[in-house]
């Protein structure tokens, strides 16, 4: 029966890749963070802000091309899991993006990614938050392992689309100031449950600029401000929160520690050797980290071809990403190296054969047609894309796999 059930769904995905050109739809995948305050600006309709729960907390994030699920108390087991949508005569039916990628994955990433990876080691989200986020870090694979996890590199871009407002605190702290100690950590870490702990005196807060972006990695501190952000991460969900209060709410301890041994909650060296401290001590961490936006090709060959495209997250060997914007009543022929997932911020139009449109406000378990994934191949070949708009530029944000040959390397 589970061989009869994976070939039934192995002939609906090959029948879904031969219909739509190599190209998957994909669900609105909606995660709730209870320490975290909604921002109210992912389209979500605000009914459903709450639409798993007040006790679960409020929406603010939407994963993309998600194989991870979220490691929330209480979640279910698909919570954070990309579906596909197989339209049939008889009605849509749901294969989970993880299931695909098992059954076929290299028709879906390739040969030497399968080969290498496995499987899709990206996720991908908006996170959209009120405020601030505490002050926290993920660890590295060393520590990651330790619980049977991976380390989690990440990076942000700000896209103006969706920071309409920019919300509380649009200022994110990064690292520690030089001169900071392990002993200074340790004490704020001791003072946990009596009251703010202190922990961003140690820090230094950058003002988010739209349309440019950070790169995190692994074993940095960071409390990421309240601007929409496109959040391109190797596929984990480990953290340790390192701020016992953020905006006078009180955080958990357990977050602190819930990617850690359980024989080392208590011990403080340990916590605080999770940390690269190297990088987070760096005086030129601003320069080092901040990321702005470099054309994949000179800006007036591809303006004249009617569209443009840069690159929005680089510099990682787990993950990158750009930005495509195909100007009105345009259409263009795009290659890529890689397979990738994408989400389009503004705008209507086809990607091949399929309607794409950025909806205005979406209801928690309503479909849309603003997500989708490229296969391997078809990412090779090119893919159609065409703006049927004659006034409105049609925006999407594309997230790649580790191993990116394309995306641009930065020496440090």
């Amino acid at each position: 029966m589970f061989i009869q059930r994976n070939n039934e769904k192995i002939n609906l995905l090959k029948k879904e890749l031969s219909k739509n050109n190599g190209i998957l739809r994909l669900t609105p995948t909606w995660v709730p963070r209870a320490f975290l305050m909604p921002g109210r600006r992912l389209r979500l309709d605000p009914q459903d802000l709450y639409a798993l729960g007040a006790n679960r907390g409020g929406i603010d994030e939407r994963w993309f091309a998600s194989t991870v699920r979220v490691d929330n108390p209480g979640a279910p087991e698909d919570e954070g899991l990309s579906y596909i949508v197989i339209a049939k005569t008889a009605g849509i039916k749901k294969i989970l993006l993880k299931e695909a990628t098992e059954l076929m994955g290299e028709k879906l990433l390739g040969s030497e990614i399968m080969a290498k990876h496995n499987g899709w080691m990206v996720l991908t989200k908006f996170f959209d938050n009120l405020g601030p986020i505490p002050f926290h870090m993920h660890q590295t694979d060393r520590d990651a392992k330790k619980v049977g996890r991976l380390g989690k590199p990440e990076a942000y871009y700000f896209p103006l689309q969706l920071n309409f407002t920019r919300n509380n605190f649009p200022y994110t702290f990064f690292g520690l100031k030089s001169g900071t100690t392990k002993e200074d950590i340790k004490k704020c870490l001791q003072r946990w449950n009596k009251g703010d702990n202190g922990i961003l005196d140690f820090s230094k807060a950058y003002r988010l600029k739209l349309g440019t972006g950070w790169d995190v990695p692994v074993g940095i501190l960071h409390a990421p401000g309240s601007l929409v952000t496109y959040e391109p991460q190797r596929s984990s969900d480990v953290f340790g929160m390192f701020q016992s209060m953020v905006e006078g709410r009180y955080v958990e301890r357990e977050f602190l520690t819930k990617d850690v041994p359980k024989e080392l909650h208590q011990d403080f060296d340990y916590l605080v050797e999770m940390l690269d401290w190297e990088k987070n001590v760096d005086p030129e961490f601003g320069k080092n980290r901040f990321r702005a936006p470099i054309p994949v090709k000179e800006l007036d060959e591809m303006r004249e071809n009617g569209y443009e495209e840069k690159w929005v997250v680089y510099g990682s060997q787990y993950f990158s990403a750009k930005e495509l914007t195909i100007f009105p009543k345009r259409e263009a022929v795009i290659k890529d190296k890689g397979a990738y997932g994408f989400i389009l911020v503004q705008g209507h139009g086809l990607i091949e054969n399929l309607e794409m449109e950025t909806p205005v406000m979406i209801r928690f378990k309503q479909l849309t047609n603003d997500e989708f994934f490229v296969t391997y191949n078809r990412a090779r070949q090119g893919v159609k894309i065409v703006n049927k708009s004659s006034e409105d530029n049609l925006v999407m944000l594309k997230h790649f796999g580790p191993d990116n040959s394309e995306a641009p390397i930065i020496q440090q």
